[in-house]
């Protein structure tokens, strides 16, 4: 008897024994006609010890969003919680009777939180400084990222689409245009905001009856260019008059054009006038320093990305991670995660990155390596800011929806992720007898998308505390 529980231990510990999935989490599977081997799952105290479950938890696998874990909490311990990012303006020329006789340059340093509100008090300081008239140039200075190649429909055909936007060393407002969609007796009029120079809104919109939907897929944005670099943001459709006002982001411009736009439109609003070109360059060595603003610290801009999945927070956060002294990429972000996971002694060797976010067919991770992810977290002097970080059951971010009326609701800090072929969830649970839990869970399938009571079920047998999964009885 001592040998066969002596065995049930080794391959508890080994995966294989606690692999057996509960019951509920078997027929949701087969109500969504998903195999149980599409499934990842691993499931144990923080303390350690023998998992609940552990179902393929070895198996690398595409985890979506929940990839932002990794990238968040990297950032977190290798950057600290009180970290922030930099955009400074430097001048080349003198101040006199409020015209600036000589250059303004703006130098970003990957900034993911340069919100409007932000830049117009950058401006309104340069403003303060008695500077009306800009003789010169507008040079911006985005060399603290490397160019690199980003095609915005490359990953889903929607170019337009605000969470495909590329990492910039200075971007503005996510690089997003918000258009307000408002439903009025004659019809439907919109607003765009930023003001964008030289670009023009033409709503042509059909109000219509009927539910609300998906009411994106009912609209067009389509950006026609005109004389003098002109520009037209031509906006056509069907909205439904039911869904109300609504804000829809789209990202119609490369970095730099929506910079120098909202620059300009910005400047000339505040009463000023910019004489010269707004362009690319480099500060040099000259130029003296007239004002900076600060981000936000790293511990926002991760509730940021953690808790609404921000796909280009946290591309902007993982290129961060490159050493300063060399402009940042992809391949230098990842050599510095990889440095800091050997420097804690995290074994991760299925970690595939790409871009930090999850926003990727490429990126891999297996449910084992990001427990142990998670249980040093945990023990961690950032575990408060780190599990802060995620959405709460059922109560905000991306699980605000989730399980309201379980007895689980509010008892559970997780991201979720979300693909077309992949449904993921990770993060901390408080079970029903006051244990602490970490859970991984993933699948990978072309049925992901009825995969939601799959997770659900999991999540609830979770919350319920038991020790490890029931053999399936038919």
């Amino acid at each position: 008897m001592r040998r066969l529980l002596c065995l049930a231990a080794l391959l508890l510990l080994n995966g294989t024994a606690a692999a057996v999935l509960p019951a509920q989490v078997m027929h949701a599977l087969r109500a969504a006609d998903i195999p149980a081997d599409a499934l990842s799952v691993h499931v144990q105290s923080v303390e350690g010890g023998l998992p609940r479950i552990s179902h393929r938890a070895k198996q690398p696998m595409n985890p979506a969003s929940v990839m932002k874990l990794v990238t968040t909490y990297a950032a977190l311990d290798m950057l600290g919680p009180a970290w922030a990012w930099r955009t400074e303006l430097y001048t080349t020329g003198t101040v006199r009777d409020g015209v600036l006789d000589g250059d303004l340059y703006i130098r970003g340093s990957g900034d993911p939180a340069l919100t409007l509100e932000q830049f117009w008090l950058l401006l309104r300081d340069v403003r303060s400084r008695g500077v009306r008239d800009i003789r010169g140039d507008v040079v911006t200075d985005r060399s603290r990222f490397a160019t690199l190649a980003h095609d915005p429909g490359a990953f889903d055909n929607e170019p337009l689409a605000p969470y495909n936007v590329g990492p910039d060393a200075l971007m503005l407002a996510l690089n997003a245009l918000r258009i307000r969609i408002t439903p009025l007796p004659g019809g439907v009029q919109l607003w765009s905001e930023p003001p964008l120079d030289g670009m023009t809104l033409d709503a042509r919109v059909q109000l219509v009856a009927g539910d609300c939907g998906d009411w994106k897929d009912g609209l067009l944005a389509r950006l026609i260019p005109g004389a003098q670099g002109g520009l037209t943001l031509q906006i056509s459709g069907r909205y439904a008059r039911n869904c109300g006002e609504r804000v829809w982001n789209v990202s119609p411009l490369p970095h730099a054009d929506f910079f120098a736009r909202a620059l300009r439109a910005m400047w000339m609003d505040m009463g000023g006038r910019i004489g010269g070109q707004v362009r690319d360059g480099r500060v040099p060595a000259e130029a003296q320093p007239l004002t900076a603003i600060d981000s936000p610290p790293l511990a926002a801009i991760v509730r940021d990305i953690n808790k609404f999945s921000n796909n280009v927070m946290a591309r902007q956060l993982f290129l961060s991670l490159s050493p300063a002294g060399s402009p940042a990429d992809v391949p230098g972000a990842d050599a510095a995660l990889r440095a800091w996971l050997a420097r804690r002694g995290l074994s991760m060797p299925s970690l595939v990155m790409e871009n930090g976010s999850g926003l990727s067919r490429t990126e891999r991770l297996s449910a084992l390596d990001l427990a142990r992810l998670l249980r040093h977290a945990w023990n961690s002097p950032v575990m408060p800011e780190f599990v802060s970080s995620m959405p709460v059951l059922a109560v905000d971010g991306t699980l605000r929806r989730r399980l309201k009326n379980s007895p689980a609701a509010g008892q559970a800090h997780m991201k979720t992720g979300s693909l077309a072929d992949t449904r993921s969830i990770a993060g901390y649970m408080l079970d029903r007898n006051g244990q602490r839990v970490l859970l991984v869970a993933w699948l990978n399938h072309p049925n992901a998308s009825r995969a939601q009571p799959v997770l659900e079920a999991l999540l609830e047998w979770v919350w319920l505390g038991n020790p490890a999964a029931l053999p399936v009885t038919e």
